[in-house]
């Protein structure tokens, strides 16, 4: 069952997109509009946004927050809890604190929802705690029974398919099976099998059987056979894990569509997702790719910055595909001085002030970590996160204590992009402006940031072609 081959990509255009596209999206819009949830997605790192815009994201999950929230006209609100960088414990600890707070909320303002939680599309993360947790504390304390998971991890922007119950990641016109990616070697979050019911299998150390996972196949979703597939989920038990084969946004319109109907007739999932449901889920309109106008409103003749957290294979490639812009100025953060306390904070010092001098002649400047993972002997995962989370730490003070205001901020991947927007920029609630290219989303700080309504890039650490960051800066110094 667990077999993995690559793919040529042309297999993907073997797949027909309906012909009837618009009648798929008016059936959707008519679903979305007659279920009363509300939506709360709680993304485990700022990237989760990369599909949506026009909503608000808090970054805290206190009460006030998850009531104002719930009071918003818009359907859904994102809660980023960034707990790709938790522990365990604290991964579960946070979540039952989250679920208590919407059930209050929703007791309150007598409203249903639906949680979400938005992860990594490579399938890295706290999976199946964070989902096990949401449902031991909604069964117990608001007496609704959770039937099924959903785990969809598709998300056509970074090149995440799922044919077969296969999951892939696009590489050079092939489709690797992402078990046999960097992404599966995780030291944190690894694992070894591609096929999703397989994945579930060793995720849940056996509790969950590969062969009683529902498979919602790309015939079905194509075939547009919405009776068969709410069925499926109608079926749907004792917390049932459900995966969705996609590689188009058709495939996840088509699925919603069932999914509603469902939990109209009673039915309650948690889910275990990537993007690219989320905005499907919401009825999320298309928006073009905003440019420099849509972001700069007031130019202080200052430069931006971009941090580069990331240690994928792909941000390094991209990092140097960004060399050969003469306007910019690179400088090298020595990550590995963190082995050395005082040796790390003069360092930190040095690049703050490299930076300021830059940024003040109006140069765009490029911090990058070093480009090699630090690996010690006798290393465990726990040290190996605790000591990355110290790293990012650091470098989220190097846009926290610049005494300059940046004309924008870049941030490379999850960690890093979670610690600067709420630790270093200090944002409490964010407006989701866009995307500045496919699967790169754009906060607007709000006023009382450290920097107030300058435009904020995330930028996930496994996201985009080789030129796509390189896309994002010319974009934002290109007058």
């Amino acid at each position: 069952m667990c077999k993995q081959n690559s793919l040529n990509s042309k297999i993907l255009t073997s797949y027909k997109v309906p012909s009837n596209i618009e009648f798929i999206n008016e059936l959707l819009k008519k679903e979305v509009a007659n279920n009363k949830h509300k939506i709360i997605v709680l993304d485990d790192d700022p990237t989760g946004v990369q599909t949506v815009h026009d909503i608000s994201v808090y970054t805290n999950w206190d009460y006030d927050s998850i009531y104002q929230g719930f009071a918003e006209k818009n359907k859904i609100f994102y809660i980023l809890t960034n707990s790709r960088a938790f522990t365990e414990e604290q991964t579960i600890k946070v979540h039952q604190e989250i679920a208590r707070n919407i059930i209050k909320v929703a007791k309150e303002q007598q409203k249903s929802y639906i949680i979400v939680n938005r992860s990594d599309s490579t399938l890295r993360g706290h999976y199946p705690l964070e989902t096990k947790v949401l449902k031991n504390v909604i069964e117990f304390e608001d007496d609704i029974s959770i039937d099924g998971e959903i785990l969809c991890p598709y998300f056509k922007e970074g090149g995440r398919f799922t044919i077969n119950n296969i999951h892939y990641v696009k590489y050079d016109g092939e489709l690797i099976p992402v078990g046999q990616t960097e992404f599966a070697r995780d030291k944190t979050f690894g694992y070894k099998s591609s096929d999703l019911r397989c994945y579930i299998e060793e995720k849940t150390k056996g509790e969950y059987k590969a062969n009683d996972v529902v498979v919602i196949s790309l015939e079905e979703l194509r075939d547009q056979n919405f009776n068969q597939i709410t069925k499926k989920l109608l079926f749907a038990k004792n917390f049932t894990k459900i995966i969705v084969n996609a590689i188009d946004a058709c495939d996840l319109k088509i699925f919603v569509i069932a999914l509603y109907r469902a939990i109209n007739q009673g039915k309650n999932f948690t889910f275990r997702t990537a993007a690219g449901l989320v905005k499907e889920l919401a009825g999320i309109s298309d928006k073009a790719l905003l440019t420099r106008k849509d972001l700069i409103t007031e130019d202080n003749g200052h430069g931006g910055i971009v941090i580069v957290g990331s240690h994928t294979t792909k941000t390094t490639k991209q990092l140097e595909l960004l060399k050969d812009i003469k306007e910019l100025e690179f400088i090298e953060f020595n990550s590995d001085l963190v082995l050395d306390e005082e040796a790390f904070n003069i360092e930190v010092k040095r690049v703050i002030n490299l930076e300021e001098k830059m940024i003040a002649l109006g140069k765009t400047v490029v911090v990058y970590t070093k480009r090699k993972l630090l690996t010690l002997k006798d290393d465990t995962k726990e040290k190996a996160l605790i000591r990355s989370v110290k790293i990012s730490s650091a470098v989220q003070s190097l846009v926290g204590n610049l005494s300059i205001v940046p004309t924008f901020v870049v941030a490379k991947g999850g960690i890093t992009s979670s610690d600067i927007g709420t630790k270093a920029l200090n944002v409490k609630k964010a407006f989701v402006l866009g995307q500045i290219q496919p699967g790169i989303p754009v906060w607007q700080t709000d006023n009382g940031s450290k920097f107030k309504k300058i435009p904020y890039i995330i930028f996930p650490g496994n996201v985009g072609d080789i030129d796509t960051l390189r896309k994002v800066v010319l974009t934002l110094i290109e007058k």
